[in-house]
């Protein structure tokens, strides 16, 4: 690891990181999030999803955190903007009333894409709870963090 912020210049300056001289590889990052819902969110579900009437609450939450993964350079500052091969995010209800969001980026480039993963399952969470608080505001987001990641100067496994 530094010893120093990667975004930060010789003058402690905010800056970005210069990547031109770095090689293209194939990098993979895998992010989760957790929501803990209240029981009358969870008495919501048919099957595997949840139906409002601003629609179906995980097939929005996909979309969302698959829209979010793509502007994570215009949310958070000295990101580089990607063009991302490809972005998934998969929804999951544990046994414990505890949906699992998993947003997957992967690129080949020239930075890594952690940020992008964890926008995706940050805005997927944020979507879902934006969705279902009229059934309630006991809902928890809890433990976005990286999971794995993989084709840059070191890989990474929770």
């Amino acid at each position: 690891m530094n010893d120093r912020f990667s975004h930060l210049d010789d003058q402690n300056n905010p800056a970005m990181v210069d990547v031109g001289q770095k090689s293209e590889t194939q990098r993979t990052a895998v992010a989760q999030a957790r929501i803990r819902l209240p029981e009358e969110v969870v008495k919501q579900f048919a099957g595997h999803e949840i139906s409002t009437k601003k629609g179906p609450v995980f097939q929005t939450a996909i979309l969302a955190g698959i829209m979010g993964a793509k502007k994570t350079s215009e949310l958070i500052p000295l990101c580089h903007p990607l063009a991302l091969d490809k972005c998934s995010v998969k929804i999951d209800m544990d046994d414990d009333q505890v949906v699992v969001i998993t947003c997957t980026a992967r690129i080949t480039g020239k930075t890594g894409v952690e940020m992008e993963a964890l926008t995706g399952a940050s805005v997927a969470a944020l979507t879902v709870y934006d969705m279902c608080k009229a059934f309630s505001h006991n809902i928890v987001i809890e433990d976005i963090r990286l999971m794995a990641k993989s084709g840059g100067k070191r890989d990474f496994q929770r």
